[in-house]
């Protein structure tokens, strides 16, 4: 049995009901074409990743984005609650601009047997078999590596190998999920785990019940994996910054990345956002959407290649410039 994923609109925290009623009865949209060109030379692929789901075998929308070169990584960027992959298509295209593959697939935000990216209840054996897709993508016949496959060969890249080295990127609860495939790598695939260079979490928000990102990061903090963040600031769409204050309490390192000091929850999404989340949540602005995207894959590239770009750390001009102006604010563990 298969699932098909569902176009969905975002809500904050507070209205879950009304979000859980909203996802349920949206229905599918046309797929896109196979492969979209970019005018940077991106190249867009649409197709589906298998992931087991209790007794279940889902079939998600997965997209795939391709640099015009050779790749230098390999990034999964996930969604959060109550959206969908093509809501980060903007921070998608920047990362693969920067010389990533992207793979940023659908995950359900609403499912009966607890199939989802946000816990709204018990959703930790559904994230171990999604950290299953990623703790085996070096096979490149298991379900990643045929997804892949698939999506190079329609991008017109046949042959080429999915890069080895990734970073997680996760947009709000987007955020708790990849921090906690992380961890599951961590303690069930140290060979992946290896091959993790790093988490950019996006405004991270945590789960409506549950613990999946505060055992993460407690999981993560004794590890060297670079860890970073660029935030909003405390509101009811990011619940507070309870992802933010998460990462600040369990991960005790000096520098943990950036709050946008006049930033939206809707910043992630840039370009690719809608009105179902600027209407409740703010409107990005151009210079915040543009930093993000900026420092984000600064700091990918650094975790792929183990390098620090100085100016874009406490200290450098480009930074020291943006907190100067008031334009961002230093995160750092307690």
């Amino acid at each position: 049995m298969t699932d098909t994923a569902h176009r969905r609109t975002f809500l904050p925290r507070a209205l879950l009901a009304a979000a859980l009623t909203t996802v349920a009865t949206l229905t599918a949209v046309s797929p896109a074409p196979a492969a979209e060109q970019a005018s940077a030379g991106v190249v867009k692929v649409s197709n589906t990743v298998e992931v087991r789901c209790a007794f279940l075998v889902y079939k998600r929308a997965g997209d795939w984005y391709f640099p015009a070169g050779t790749p230098k990584g390999t990034v999964w960027l996930q969604h959060g609650f109550s959206r969908a992959n093509d809501h980060l298509e903007d921070a998608a295209r920047r990362y693969a601009a920067a010389g990533f593959v992207v793979f940023a697939p659908t995950l359900p935000s609403s499912d009966t047997f607890g199939c989802t990216v946000s816990n709204l209840g018990n959703n930790t054996a559904f994230l171990n078999n999604v950290a299953d897709l990623f703790g085996k993508s070096a096979d490149p016949n298991d379900k990643l590596g045929r997804s892949f496959a698939d999506a190079a060969a329609k991008a017109g890249r046949p042959g080429l190998q999915l890069p080895a080295e990734f970073v997680f990127s996760g947009h709000s609860a987007g955020g708790e999920a990849v921090s906690y495939v992380a961890n599951r790598l961590r303690t069930n695939y140290p060979n992946a785990f290896a091959r993790l260079s790093g988490l950019v979490l996006l405004d991270p928000v945590n789960s409506f019940t549950g613990l999946n990102m505060a055992n993460a990061l407690n999981g993560l903090n004794n590890t060297t994996l670079p860890i970073h963040a660029i935030s909003s600031p405390p509101y009811s769409a990011n619940s507070q910054a309870s992802g933010t204050v998460e990462l600040t309490t369990d991960v005790h390192r000096d520098f943990l990345g950036i709050r946008l000091t006049t930033g939206s929850h809707c910043d992630a999404e840039g370009a690719s956002t809608d009105s179902l989340c600027t209407v409740l949540n703010g409107t990005p602005q151009a210079a915040n959407v543009a930093v993000l995207q900026e420092f984000a894959t600064t700091w990918a590239t650094d975790d792929v290649n183990g390098t620090v770009t100085a100016t874009h750390r406490p200290g450098g001009s480009r930074y020291e410039a943006l907190r100067t102006a008031g334009t961002i604010q230093t995160l750092s563990g307690s």
